[in-house]
């Protein structure tokens, strides 16, 4: 290496050369601050540096550079390597140093002086008195001292923290004793590790050392190092390994195309830190207990898993927290995943698979998700673990939808288990799900795999029932379909009896997943044969409630034939997603078949579909009649929960029910008068996502009440309008389940579409009178109301009366408090504003009390009117409306009822009516008497 002589140097030697040394990366800074101390020193001032870091941070590397430059400096350099094996001989890193400076070479022509041996100064043992050790310490210093009289001394001692405790006195002795002396001492150390012995480290480097802290390379070193471009993959490299330099050798000896450095790792790394961890009580335990649990390694779970007590371990993560072998968090983790990796490569397999399924059953006991418990299970590979088969599957029903891969490989695992036929079947059939996921060629294969497993008929049918129940969205519901008809081929041969639950499901899922009309019932019926099984006609009588509403014809047949439905203990017809969202519109105004619903459906057992959870159809049902009883508080809470019980699994507009349930929720809040929570829901739904799915109609008919109520009126509309083409073309005439034909006829009113409005209003008034439950033929009533008032509003008054009438003796107080305030708003618009106040009233009070504040506000500014109205017409003293005053003043004019009816708007049927109102009231019988009953005879101002 190139140098300069200093001609400032007392000792005339060479200045700090320009070059740094070769092959080390990344360390220039630090070498930097090393060489920076030279200068004190060459002018006779000691200096120290202290240089600390990670395991194989490199700090000897930096050592050995420091000391070559030192050299090349003019230094005496006497480089001592401390080492565990050693630590326990008296004196031998000082000796070290001392046959350094005993054999360094002497100044060209100036004579060598003796200079005594190592082993003369520092013997093997420990001086034994006071007087020895006084000799000793002073041998030690004259030698260094010589030393620096013939030129400046460098003295390293490496893995200063390992050294033996003599050399570190004799380190200490000489420190003070040197200052005024060149002498540069750097010592390199562990960093976080603690000082045991009787001197510590400021003793041996002075004072104020300058501390150098190692730190990983960065990505740029990092791919020059391993020899690869800059980049990604070198990123990645310095994120496994931290750029600990020792790391990425062993990295680098393993690199070859292609690898997954994720499991990339080095057992010989994995064994060198487990030797080094055995002077620490009970860390190499803990180590491979942080690696055998990784995220999991909660501290409890640390030390059951280690076998050792609380303290102990408490004490072993301490000490490697301090040495960053484990990071400083709350949850212990090794700081690299390299290493990691490396503590598991070098556990044996039987001991790793063995460590792993202890793991798995400490995080099982303490209630940890199935996926993490299913992740250790993996690993615990050639074990017979019988208890892990259900947790796997579990895993893998949480898992499918986000990571079918994953869920393949917890299946694939549970098949290693020794299974019954019934239990590889079902685990066969919910691999073909996780694989359809992956690749839809594998699934065929696969079921046609579970179906040779038949040995019982019935549990064969039950497990394709359970399938068709587990799988309802879009491609998987037509998998569970196809699977189904397979099972169907191969269990037909037993008879009905053998089949029907199964043909009843995969009916269900046919007019649940159908876009177009479902298969006709009364085909469906033929297959059956007499069965006098009470848990068939349960299910037949299911399935006829469901064809009586599905043709709109009875509520009362509907309801009997659920009612026969409930009457046993069968929660599985109910679970499915097209028979729970019918059965719940029609059963919402039954209290006590509402009451048995949820009971029926809030089973301890977890729902067949795995998207849905636990208890989370009974809250949806309960729902659903509070919605429709008009308790709408109560209800929102009901949707709300469930909304975020779907968003944290992922599924909200992917399960038909959480799709249903948003929609509720949206229904709901625009009837709160809380715009912003409906919009927020649906800014959560791609409808893109649910074109396929029975229930995204109940979604279309929400957003079209959004944005009608929001001040988009004609989006409405056609949401609505859409709405009922899909309905109609799935031939469902039930009014109940959407009204959506009641909404569409209001805002096409709204929009001045009247022949639209009314042609609406009149088919939904029909369907209601087929159908005949009150909550439905009231709310259509009302809507009729309101598009036939012509301006006599005789007949919108009747048929307002009427759905008064209907609802009042029935559970849906929000539809009453609609029809209230319509026929109020309607009487003080006719000029009956003493009617209308009472009417209004009610209408205040009912709206209020259900929490629906749009209607409610309508209803008071309606009623706020007719009470102004009302005073206005009290104040003339014939007791007349103002309307009324008008026209009879017109009329004892003389002015005809054509007359009056141009000059005021109205209609000549108005104009006799209110005619009619001020006889009544003048108690007179016609238009003669009108002049001396008003006594006066003068024009309305502006007529």
């Amino acid at each position: 290496m190139h140098t300069e002589v200093n001609p400032e140097s007392p000792f005339g030697g060479p200045s700090v050369p320009k070059r740094r040394a070769a092959g080390l990366l990344g360390r220039d800074s630090e070498l930097d601050t090393i060489t920076g101390l030279f200068r004190a020193a060459l002018h006779g001032r000691a200096v120290s540096a202290v240089v600390v870091g990670e395991f194989g941070m490199g700090k000897s590397s930096v050592l050995t550079a420091a000391g070559e430059l030192a050299k090349a400096a003019g230094f005496t350099v006497a480089i001592a390597t401390a080492s565990r094996l050693e630590t326990h001989l008296s004196g031998g890193v000082g000796r070290q140093l001392l046959e350094a400076l005993t054999h360094a070479p002497a100044e060209p022509g100036s004579p060598r002086p003796r200079t005594p041996h190592a082993a003369e100064i520092l013997p093997d043992r420990r001086p034994r008195n006071e007087q020895e050790q006084t000799e000793a310490l002073d041998a030690f210093f004259r030698t260094v001292r010589h030393a620096a009289e013939q030129g400046p001394v460098f003295l390293g001692i490496d893995n200063i923290h390992l050294a033996d405790p003599w050399s570190m006195r004799c380190l200490a002795y000489i420190r003070h004793r040197v200052e005024q002396l060149p002498v540069m001492v750097v010592l390199t150390s562990l960093i976080g590790h603690l000082q045991t012995g009787e001197v510590a480290l400021l003793e041996m480097s002075g004072c104020t050392p300058a501390t150098i802290r190692l730190h990983g390379l960065g990505a740029g070193h990092v791919a020059e190092f391993l020899r690869v471009s800059p980049g990604r993959f070198a990123e990645e490299c310095r994120e496994l390994t931290g750029g600990n330099p020792f790391l990425l050798s062993a990295l680098r000896r393993r690199l070859v195309p292609g690898m997954e450095l994720d499991t990339a790792g080095s057992a010989m790394i994995g064994e060198v830190l487990r030797v080094r961890m055995h002077e620490y009580t009970a860390a190499p335990k803990m180590l491979e207990a942080v690696a055998i649990l990784g995220e999991d390694a909660s501290f409890d779970l640390l030390a059951r898993l280690a076998g050792v007590d609380e303290i102990t371990a408490l004490e072993a993560i301490d000490t490697m927290v301090r040495v960053h072998l484990l990071t400083n968090s709350h949850q212990p983790a090794l700081s690299y995943r390299f290493v990691r990796n490396s503590v598991l490569a070098d556990m044996p397999l039987t001991t790793r698979a063995v460590s792993q399924s202890r793991a798995a059953r400490l995080l099982h006991d303490s209630g940890a998700a199935p996926e993490r418990v299913g992740a250790h299970l993996l690993e615990a590979t050639a074990i017979r673990i019988p208890w892990a088969v259900d947790v796997l599957r579990l895993a893998a029903r949480h898992s499918v939808e986000s990571d079918p891969e994953l869920a393949v490989r917890f299946l694939s695992r549970a098949l290693e288990e020794r299974l019954s036929e019934r239990k590889r079947m079902a685990i066969l059939l919910q691999l073909a799900h996780a694989e359809f996921h992956c690749d839809p060629d594998l699934a065929p294969a696969r079921v046609r795999e579970a179906i040779d497993h038949i040995d019982d008929r019935e549990t064969a049918a039950f497990v394709a029932t359970a399938m068709i129940l587990s799988l309802c969205c879009g491609p998987d519901a037509r998998l569970a379909i196809n699977s189904a008809g397979q099972f169907a081929a191969r269990l037909d041969a037993g008879g009905p009896d053998a089949v029907w639950p199964l043909l009843c499901m995969t009916y269900l899922a046919e007019a649940g997943s159908r876009l177009g009309p479902p298969p006709d019932f009364r085909d469906f019926e033929r297959q059956w044969a007499p069965l006098n099984d009470p848990a068939a006609r349960q299910s037949r009588s299911g399935l006829l409630a469901l064809d009586t509403v599905r043709s709109g014809k009875s509520s009362a047949d509907a309801v009997r034939h659920f009612g026969e439905a409930l009457s046993g203990e069968q929660p599985e017809l109910f679970e499915h997603p097209y028979f729970f969202t019918l059965a719940t519109a029609a059963l919402a105004d039954e209290p006590a078949l509402t009451d048995r619903l949820c009971q029926v459906l809030d089973t301890k057992r977890l729902p067949w579909d795995f998207h849905v959870p636990k208890g989370a159809l009974a809250t949806l049902a309960r729902g659903i009649a509070l919605q429709a009883g008009g308790d709408l508080e109560r209800a929102s809470v009901h949707y709300e929960s469930l909304v975020r019980q779907f968003d944290e699994r992922g599924v909200t507009g992917r399960c038909p029910i959480a799709v249903l349930c948003a929609a509720r929720l949206i229904e709901v809040s625009v009837d709160l008068g809380r715009h912003d929570v409906a919009n927020a829901v649906l800014d959560k739904l791609d409808f893109g996502a649910t074109q396929a799915l029975f229930t995204h109609n109940y979604l279309l008919y929400a957003r079209g009440r959004l944005r009608a109520a929001t001040g988009e009126p004609e989006l409405g509309y056609e949401d609505l309008r859409g709405c009922g083409r899909r309905l109609e073309h799935h031939g469902m005439r039930f009014p109940g389940f959407a009204p959506w034909r009641a909404h569409a006829a209001r805002t096409a009113l709204a929009l001045g579409r009247t022949d639209a409005a009314a042609r609406l209003a009149e088919e939904d008034l029909d369907a209601a009178e087929r159908w005949g439950a009150p909550r439905i033929l009231g709310g259509a009533l009302t809507t009729a109301g309101l598009v036939r008032d012509d301006g006599l509003g005789e007949e919108a008054e009747r048929l307002l009366t009427k759905a008064v009438d209907v609802l009042g003796g029935s559970t849906a107080k929000l539809a009453l408090a609609e029809a209230l305030t319509e026929l109020g708003v309607l009487q003080a618009r006719h000029g009956q504003a003493e009617k209308a106040v009472g009417i209004l009233r009610l209408a205040v009070r009912s709206s209020k009390h259900c929490g629906a504040r749009p209607l409610e506000t309508r209803a008071t500014e309606a009623l706020r009117s007719a009470r102004t109205s009302l005073a206005t017409a009290k104040d003339n003293e014939h007791g007349l409306t103002k309307q009324e005053y008008r026209v009879a003043l017109m009329a004892a004019q003389g002015l005809t009822n054509r007359e009056i009816a141009e000059a005021l708007h109205l209609t000549r049927r108005t104009v006799e009516l209110h005619l009619s109102g001020a006889y009544r009231k003048l108690e007179i019988t016609g238009r003669p008497e009108l002049c001396s009953a008003l006594g006066r005879s003068q024009r309305v101002d502006g007529d």
